[in-house]
């Protein structure tokens, strides 16, 4: 079975400019990639387990913050992994330098038997659309989109509508 993650996409408005948070896996292998490296805060969770629940729980094991605001499905998208990634959206406001990522445990370096800690996320940014754009995973551009797509609608009163004559 592929497997599924789950994630928001925390968003704000700063300046009438609309800006995400990405977060910035942690680890040496992301230690020098910046473009195409950034991410939705996300995460594995479990056949049955609740999406959305999975997506709350992630976002607050990746940053060390808490979002009891209601979340904006952006749907699923389809990594060429075979991975599928549901995410939501969230109208929040979070402070970079707060992040408080969990740590996960790995041999470093490769083959020398010592085993080390480093951050899932080792630091979490707001971006404004276009340079989102470059930063993120290029198979997670889509979540950007349907946000941008969806606050569109949401602004300029939803999808427009016949008017009939009479």
């Amino acid at each position: 079975m592929p497997k599924r993650s789950a994630g928001i996409l925390a968003y704000h408005w700063k300046d009438r400019r609309l800006e995400v948070l990405l977060g910035h896996p942690g680890g040496p292998y992301w230690n020098h990639r910046d473009q195409g490296a950034w991410s939705i805060l996300k995460g594995e969770y479990e056949e049955g387990e609740n999406p959305e629940a999975a997506a709350r729980r992630e976002f607050m094991e990746e940053s060390g913050w808490t979002l009891s605001v209601p979340l904006e499905p952006l749907g699923e998208i389809r990594q060429r992994s075979g991975k599928t990634i549901i995410a939501y959206a969230a109208q929040a406001d979070m402070d970079p330098a707060t992040l408080s990522s969990n740590m996960f445990e790995m041999e470093w370096p490769p083959g020398s038997k010592r085993m080390q800690f480093f951050p899932e996320i080792d630091r979490a940014g707001w971006f404004a659309l276009t340079e989102a754009s470059a930063k993120i995973v290029p198979g997670q551009t889509g979540f950007l989109d349907r946000l941008a797509l969806g606050l569109a609608r949401l602004h300029n009163g939803g999808p427009k509508r016949a008017q009939s004559k009479g």
